[in-house]
């Protein structure tokens, strides 16, 4: 879904941004909430795999705060690897994903 508007137009004023953002906070309160249930879980801050949830979740906080500021600069929805629009369908369900399904595959 890039946002394929004429320059003059304000890219932050364009319809399908407010979409957008809205998939994107809720993609980011759900990760704060997963991040605060770890949190109050009690389990040692030891276990291995809590520590890596831990960090998984803040990785995709990143990404999220990323998609924001592509969603600001125009190049949100633009594959990073190969520059063609990602699919619709692949931002709804990973509304903070940099890559088309072909380049995240090369990239993992």
């Amino acid at each position: 879904m890039s946002l394929d508007l004429p320059l003059t137009e304000s890219r932050t004023d364009h319809p399908a941004v407010d979409q957008i953002q809205q998939r994107l906070e809720h993609a980011r309160t759900t990760r704060v909430a997963q991040l605060k249930a770890l949190d109050d879980s009690g389990q040692s801050a030891d276990d291995h795999l809590l520590v890596n949830q831990r960090d998984a979740i803040k990785r995709v906080l990143k990404e999220i705060d990323e998609a924001f500021a592509r969603v600001e600069d125009g190049s949100y929805g633009t594959c990073m690897g190969c520059a063609k629009p990602v699919p619709a369908e692949r931002l709804e369900i990973l509304p903070h994903t940099r890559f088309c399904v072909s380049c995240q595959s090369r990239a993992a």
